[in-house]
Order: structure tokens, then C-alpha cells, then sequence
């Protein structure tokens, strides 16, 4: 078992627990895909739990490396990227953007994805690793995901009561994803 206490195997316990926070992702775009939501929002908090725990593993063991960041990445892509647009698309707009426009829609859900991909991008060719910097510069991809729940329960409570509202705000967080914004590291 020293293979998960081995800062060069790609199956470290670090990268174990991103494999778990991809897994989680998965699973979470699976029910939304069923229209099982609550299976989804399970799924989606599952994998934000291993993405704080992959980084605390990797910090306490002494675990990271270039592989890990960029796996991680990948996870955070999947899991607070991919996993809150589609919620919001299948919770908010499934059916509804032939009755809206289309390209509004779809552009607005491709601006999110880019931005998102973009900040992740960014993050990894710009940080050291093994280093943890006092504030990120715009809002990480956990905290945009978030946001976006807290999109989804405005509309489903009722406060966003228009799908254009929806949309705007979606617009506002993926631009908040690139932003010079200074937001604290935990």
C-alpha cells in the first residue's frame, strides 16, 4: 500500500480522491441527464467534499505534483464546470429554447463552459506547485458552482422568475470566473 503514499504514482491517495470528485461529476451529469435532480445536487456536493479533500491529502503528505494539478483541473471541469451549466440547462431551459432564442441560449452555456475552462487554463499555467497563494484573482470554479445553485433555488423558489433573468445571471458568473475580483483562499 506505499503506492498511495508515493508523490510519483498517478494513484496516490491524493489523486485517488480527484478520481472520486471525477466519479462523483459523472454520476451527478448522469441523473441530471434522467431528470433526477436531487441525485444530481448529491452527486455535485460529493465531488465539491473530494475536491477539499484531494487538496488536503496532497498538502498533508507532501503528494503533489504537475499530474495532480492538471488532474485536478480536469476534475474541477467536469465537476464545477460541466455539472452546474447542465443543471441549470436540464432544471431551467430543457424544452424551452426552441420558445426562447436558441443561439442566446446556447451562447450563453458555451460562454460559461469557455470561461470556466479558461480560468482552469490559466490557474494551471500561472500557480507553482505545492503553493497556496492568500486570495484567488476571480471567482474559482467551486465558487462559481455555488452561484450557480444558488441560481437554480432563485428559480425555483420563484425569485428569478424569467428564464432571461437566468441567463444573465449565468452570464454575470462566468464573467466573474475571469474577473481581477480578489477572493480569500480558505
Amino acid at each position: 500500500m506505499s503506492f498511495l503514499f508515493d508523490k510519483n504514482n498517478h494513484f496516490n491517495l491524493a489523486n485517488l480522491a480527484t478520481f472520486m470528485n471525477i466519479t462523483a461529476g459523472l454520476m451527478a451529469i448522469y441523473f441530471l441527464s434522467h431528470g433526477e435532480f436531487l441525485g444530481a445536487i448529491l452527486f455535485a456536493w460529493i465531488g465539491g467534499a473530494f475536491d477539499i479533500i484531494d487538496g488536503k491529502i496532497a498538502r498533508k503528505y507532501n503528494l503533489s505534483t504537475e499530474f495532480g494539478v492538471q488532474l485536478d483541473s480536469f476534475a474541477d471541469f467536469l465537476s464545477f464546470v460541466l455539472v452546474p451549466v447542465l443543471f441549470i440547462f436540464f432544471a431551467v431551459f430543457d424544452g424551452k429554447e426552441e420558445f426562447l432564442n436558441f443561439f442566446v441560449v446556447a451562447g450563453v452555456f458555451i460562454y460559461y463552459v469557455i470561461s470556466g475552462l479558461r480560468r482552469l487554463i490559466h490557474f494551471n499555467i500561472t500557480s507553482t506547485v505545492g503553493t497556496i497563494t492568500k486570495h484567488f484573482t476571480g471567482v474559482p470554479t467551486p465558487l462559481g458552482a455555488i452561484l450557480m445553485m444558488f441560481v437554480y433555488l432563485g428559480w425555483e423558489f420563484g425569485i428569478l422568475f424569467n428564464e432571461y433573468i437566468v441567463l444573465a445571471f449565468v452570464v454575470v458568473i462566468a464573467y466573474l470566473l475571469n474577473s481581477k475580483v480578489k477572493i480569500p483562499h480558505p
